[in-house]
């Protein structure tokens, strides 16, 4: 009987900190050895000429979530997941949301059942607090935080997500106090509202002024207000899907301080600009580009590089959330034709974001290989509770490996991707670096952009507490 299950052979073996030329045996879903040769397998993948990295773990996407009675997402977890690995991807986080009025355990129970038997590849959840009731904070809260659900998120705007300052800082306190991770969408409410009011009085509703209703400042004084928050309480917080350089100098100023502020970024702050949402001549086509915050300008851009390169951001994730485009449920709805501010908000993005990354920083030479993979895979397994089961290549690590083609030139384009919108936002986007095949806990989910992998394969992840989580007087 063959020792090892699958051995992969002749392949560069890329993580965080090495690049070493190396084989690996995988036996029962788990790396078993580490070799300059490796035999004796019942099955053998040539990675010759090919990068073995950590598969992708992408600690922010949203999946079959409730957006309203109008509007309906396209990926559930089986078309997310297939296109997350598609993407290079073994492992997904998205958020388990809570209903205003409702419990939040019963939304997490909901939430199990809409993942149950559906997911190619493993997944966790994080939780969305939108009404932070005494016994959501008191009980249900730390209980789910026994369950492996050791991050959640809080909103600064969207009218049935926001919370106050007063309800920013019991949550926060509560997140202290268990060692949970707290995820802060940081944008100020009452300056979107203000500015989307004297925008549609004066007739202004295409797609690009959802732009310019959410300008940098109101990210920048969310920011700064939910650092304060933080300090007062000493919590630590990662502040997602950062867009420009005004936000991120107050986390850059909060860490000179030595408060302990994470940071996230995504694609679309390095790619796109306020300019994709004017359409043809502003008309609707600009809605594709909707999404909060929404791309700034170049200079921007340039900002999020110095934060890439700087350390700034410890991870860079997708913030996928896929509508339909020519959809009267999706970003074409009757209301959303009406104003930018009834237009679905959010991109899909899970399956471009490491070609994406590796072509623009790793094959243009703004960062190296070894920092993509921090990025993509190893910095979130850290941050949420995973490493090392997650994010590296080492003996006893689950086999989650992505074998890629550093050279491999390709066009993304609708018609190769796999989730369930209708469209992409990178339609024609030319990328150098492309996936080659996922394989997750030893098992190939993706080949050659072919599916391998079946619905029910992925398993719920039981986090453990984060030690980025530990306040500093801990």
């Amino acid at each position: 009987m063959p020792d090892l299950d699958l051995a992969i052979r002749g392949g560069t073996v890329v993580t965080a900190s090495d690049t070493i030329r190396c084989d690996i045996g995988i036996r029962n879903g788990r790396i078993a050895l580490l070799a300059e040769a490796v035999t004796g397998a019942a099955r053998t993948i040539d990675a010759s000429g090919l990068l073995v990295m950590p598969g992708g773990i992408d600690s922010h996407v949203h999946l079959d979530q409730d957006s309203g009675p109008d509007v309906t997402m396209a990926d559930g977890f089986e078309s997310g997941s297939r296109s997350a690995a598609a993407g290079g991807n073994t492992t997904i986080i998205p958020f388990a949301m809570q209903i205003k009025g409702r419990s939040l355990r019963a939304c997490v129970t909901e939430y199990h059942a809409k993942a149950e038997g559906q997911s190619l590849i493993d997944y966790g959840f994080h939780l969305i607090v939108s009404d932070p009731t005494p016994t959501v904070l008191n009980q249900e809260l730390p209980a789910l935080f026994a369950d492996g659900c050791t991050s959640f998120k809080v909103f600064m705007t969207y009218d049935d997500l926001v919370l106050t300052d007063r309800q920013l800082l019991e949550v926060f306190s509560v997140a202290r106090r268990e060692q949970a991770l707290v995820m802060v969408h940081a944008e100020g409410y009452d300056s979107i509202k203000f500015l989307a009011d004297r925008l549609e009085q004066a007739g202004k509703t295409a797609p690009y002024y959802h732009g310019v209703s959410r300008p940098e400042i109101v990210e920048r004084e969310a920011a700064h207000r939910a650092i304060s928050h933080a300090e007062l309480l000493d919590v630590p917080i990662m502040i997602v899907h950062v867009s420009g350089r005004e936000a991120m100098e107050q986390i850059r100023w909060a860490r000179q301080r030595g408060l302990k502020v994470y940071a996230e970024t995504c694609p679309q702050y390095i790619t796109l600009t306020a300019d994709d949402m004017k359409g043809l001549n502003m008309d609707m086509s600009g809605a594709k580009y909707v999404c909060s915050p929404p791309p700034r300008d170049t200079d921007s851009q340039k900002a999020i590089w110095e934060g890439l390169k700087q350390g700034v951001f410890q991870t860079f994730s997708s913030d996928h959330c896929p509508f339909f485009y020519d959809s009267p449920r999706g970003k074409l709805s009757p209301k959303g034709r009406t104003s930018f501010r009834w237009v679905p908000n959010g991109i899909p993005g899970v399956e471009t974001r490491m070609p994406i990354l590796w072509s623009e920083g790793v094959a243009k030479g703004r960062i190296s290989a070894n920092e993509f993979v921090a990025l993509t895979s190893t910095n979130h397994a850290k941050m949420y509770g995973l490493y090392p089961q997650k994010g590296t290549i080492a003996v006893g690590a689950d086999a989650d490996i992505v074998l890629w083609d550093a050279n491999r030139k390709e066009t993304l384009r609708q018609e190769i991707l796999h989730h369930g919108s209708d469209y992409t936002p990178w339609e024609g986007f030319e990328v150098t670096g492309y996936p080659v095949m996922t394989i997750a806990r030893g098992r190939t989910v993706v080949e050659e952009g072919k599916v391998r992998g079946s619905p029910g394969d992925g398993r719920f992840l039981k986090r453990d507490k984060s030690p980025y989580a530990l306040p500093l007087g801990a």
